[in-house]
């Protein structure tokens, strides 16, 4: 039977019209699967299914998501956020020798009151701390880093930072996906940050979201932040990173919906 697949231009260009043709013609494309998004359960018979691309800089992986989580498309991610994914596609083919766990980013959503509104915001921070690529020193290069790429230091949280161009925060079908970055040699943006589950935001997040059309984004060093039930005190949080010299943040366009 045809699986119910979406193959995008982008994603055909990539993998060839042969191969397209056979996975639209269900010969390479698997029945039942895990969704790349949700990570819940799908079939190619029954729904339809988006074929995602993801691109790193020597191997690729095809992998397949609900059409309602995701569109098909390619997706550039770098070698190491590759191999990650292909250990949560199939983590009974991790190597022996993989190596320790890295430190991820964690991500909450909330409203911020700047100026008598309220703006969507995103608040990243780090499991551990986030050391320079090739860098042998037990620091936390985090902060820098990002400063490097054009967060700002914030010192208290009374105005919109500016606007990060080349950035922007994915949403789609009301989940957040992910955080884009510019590519390379003014390629296509990558994922800075890419949730392995859509995560799920607020209906007055999302409006928000809908009305300023931008997303604020706070980063902070690991240990800084923490999980805060409730809004009040993620804001408490927030303005105590600043003071201390903690706290770097941008204003990034929303893409999706």
């Amino acid at each position: 039977m045809p699986r119910m697949l979406d193959v995008s231009d982008d994603v055909r260009a990539e993998i060839g019209d042969e191969e397209a043709d056979r996975l639209l013609a269900g010969e390479n494309a698997p029945g039942s699967y895990d969704c790349t998004s949700c990570r819940t359960p799908g079939d190619s018979e029954q729904e339809r299914t988006s074929t995602v691309l993801f691109i790193g800089d020597e191997t690729a992986v095809l992998a397949f998501a609900h059409a309602t989580c995701l569109p098909s498309q390619v997706v550039q991610v770098t070698e190491e956020q590759l191999q990650g994914a292909v250990r949560s596609i199939h983590p009974d083919g991790a190597p022996a020798d993989a190596p320790p766990e890295q430190a991820v980013l964690g991500v909450t959503s909330g409203l911020v009151l700047i100026d008598g509104d309220l703006h969507p915001a995103l608040v990243v921070e780090p499991t551990g701390p986030i050391v320079r690529p090739g860098s042998t020193d037990i620091g936390d290069d985090f902060l820098p880093l990002l400063i490097e790429q054009g967060f700002m230091p914030v010192t208290e949280l009374n105005a919109v930072p500016p606007v990060l161009h080349g950035w922007s925060v994915l949403l789609a079908m009301g989940q957040l996906h992910a955080v884009l970055q510019p590519g390379t040699g003014g390629g296509s943006p990558v994922a800075w940050w890419q949730a392995h589950q859509a995560l799920q935001v607020a209906d007055t997040w999302r409006s928000a979201a809908t009305k300023h059309q931008q997303v604020l984004l706070f980063a902070a060093p690991v240990g800084s932040i923490g999980r805060q039930p409730r809004e009040d005190l993620l804001r408490d949080a927030l303005d105590k990173a600043a003071a201390n010299g903690k706290l770097v943040a941008a204003t990034m366009p929303l893409a999706g919906t």
